[in-house]
């Protein structure tokens, strides 16, 4: 395949039908997948996206309820949502076509990108291939609400082809991909190493548009203090499963070396995934020091060398940095995140491989032998993405897959509280959720459901709900202007403790402070307003 026919518009169009062909195949076990988790409440039950034109201002408020909600400043990944809403309700095929097309895309534009560092055109389509196919992005495809993620991708890197030839709309492209999520920041600093290199060039124009990089910069800032705002007051707030800065290092280390596996050779990969801290003589901590330091090593040396393939170890590198655990999140690691480091390190591998070949490997038998093993990596990675995408039927071959993982996580944990709880055995459901309440699970609204109902007077379970109850309120109630849901939420731990009164005071500020459930609220307050005066004839 020759530069021409991946530069050209047909070129380009028919490779992208083929990867679209392909990756339709590899994710139809997911395709009538229902929502799952986080899909809930950023889709299924979010009645902004419903209604945008309604709470379209809401939506793209950062201070508004509505960052609160998914947690993130993201109003183009809502906005997307809220097109689809409109397109396919309830029913979620679309979702799910929409994310292998959109996946197909990026794919496309990473080859795109390659092909601009200098990869010969089949080079750069294997590196493309691979991202598509390979296993680790199942989750940020096969999994509805990870739209924001493959979005991002398709306009940071839309924005860096068409940054040295039409830079405003590159920035805009920009500005729109960190506002589907915050990962897309990671083009900026790829744009910036790809001027950086092409300066050691002579071949190359000495300008770069930096001044258009500058408005990147400051898009980004501007960007950081919306969603510092609602990260801060969300899931900044989860509570880190390695509290010691040793144990916090260590399992920097070790998460970063079981990326590099995982996209090495798929494996390792699981839903909800939670790895216990790196001890000082964890073998995954103390491995990932040999093979960091040659990666630190090589991505030093070609910076130096203003080398192209040092342009694919920063967007590795960056791409990891705010996933690496420094800053708290509900999961440490995830197949997920590995969708925006993926790139780098195929890119990295491509460009180096293509240079140790060179020198070593010169000989069009040992080409050939090369193309037979990535043929083979490609059949096995599409294999083990296939199987992986029936993982995301429904929530309940999400959660096994994780309890087959982590058979001594949250999800383990709180599936076997529940088994318990049905047997009437409400002792060993308690000591589980408790076990879980370590690990930063404190979802009250769960013990609530008729899975618990069986235990739900015992006073062991009782205590353990009311205690729950009492750290919601202290959270929520520390909030200086606390949102309609959070009010919702406080009435509900106020009931837990059967404070009636204190419970229809707070649903009845919610109601007059307005927003978009307050139909919901007055339902509640009618039901707790029959409550008291129901407790009150009893008396």
């Amino acid at each position: 395949m020759g530069r021409g026919s991946i530069e050209g518009m047909g070129g380009r169009l028919a490779l992208l039908g083929i990867f679209a062909a392909v990756a339709f195949v590899i994710y139809s076990p997911a395709l009538d997948g229902t929502f799952i988790s986080d899909d809930e409440h950023y889709v299924q039950r979010n009645v902004f996206v419903h209604r945008p034109l309604e709470n379209w201002v809401a939506i793209v408020d950062p201070r508004s309820v509505v960052a609160e909600i998914v947690e993130n400043y993201a109003p183009v990944h809502l906005l997307l949502h809220a097109i689809e809403w409109q397109l396919f309700g309830a029913e979620t095929f679309g979702y799910h076509a929409v994310n292998v097309v959109m996946h197909a895309l990026a794919s496309l534009l990473l080859v795109l990108l390659l092909a601009r560092s200098g990869l010969p055109a089949p080079a750069a389509v294997l590196g493309g291939a691979l991202f598509l196919v390979h296993p680790a992005n199942v989750e940020a495809v096969a999994w509805i609400n990870q739209l924001k993620t493959s979005s991002a991708m398709v306009l940071g890197l839309s924005a860096l082809l068409l940054h040295p030839r039409r830079a405003a709309l590159a920035a805009w492209l920009f500005g729109l991909a960190l506002l589907a999520k915050p990962t897309a920041a990671v083009a900026l600093f790829v744009a910036a190493a790809m001027g950086y290199t092409r300066a050691g060039r002579d071949s190359e124009p000495a300008d770069w548009r930096w001044s258009w990089l500058v408005v990147w910069a400051a898009m980004l800032a501007l960007f950081a203090v919306a969603e510092g705002l609602a990260f801060g007051q969300t899931a900044g707030q989860a509570p880190t499963l390695y509290e010691g800065l040793g144990d916090r290092l260590r399992s920097i280390l070790a998460i970063a070396l079981r990326y590099l596996v995982m996209a090495a050779t798929s494996f390792g990969l699981s839903t909800f995934q939670e790895p216990e801290p790196a001890g000082v003589l964890d073998p995954w901590w103390l491995a990932s020091l040999p093979v960091l330091a040659g990666l630190g090593w090589r991505s030093f040396v070609t910076l130096r060398d203003r080398s192209s393939e040092s342009i694919w170890w920063v967007f590795a590198v960056v791409s990891f940095a705010p996933v690496c655990g420094l800053i708290p999140l509900p999961f440490p690691i995830a197949d997920r995140y590995l969708y925006f480091i993926l790139p780098g390190l195929i890119g990295g591998f491509l460009m180096a491989g293509r240079e140790l070949k060179s020198r070593w490997l010169p000989s069009a038998r040992a080409t050939q032998a090369l193309w037979v093993v990535a043929a083979l990596a490609l059949l096995v990675f599409s294999a083990r993405g296939y199987a992986r995408a029936h993982v995301w039927q429904n929530p309940f071959t999400a959660m096994a897959d994780s309890i087959l993982h982590y058979p001594d996580g949250v999800a383990a944990k709180t599936q076997r509280a529940t088994a318990a709880a049905q047997a009437g055995d409400a002792r060993t459901a308690v000591e589980l959720l408790r076990e879980a309440r370590a690990r930063g699970y404190n979802r009250l609204d769960h013990l609530l459901m008729p899975g618990y109902g069986p235990i739900a007077g015992e006073p062991s379970f009782v205590a353990l709900k009311q205690e729950w109850a009492r750290e919601w309120i202290e959270r929520l109630s520390a909030r200086e202007n606390p949102t309609q849901h959070e009010l919702q939420l406080v009435a509900q731990a106020q009931l837990v403790l059967e404070d009636l009164d204190a419970a229809r005071d707070t649903v009845a500020r919610a109601i007059e402070q307005g927003g978009p459930i307050t139909e919901a609220l007055e339902v509640d307050l009618a039901n707790i307003e029959r409550a008291i005066r129901f407790s009150r004839l009893r008396k």
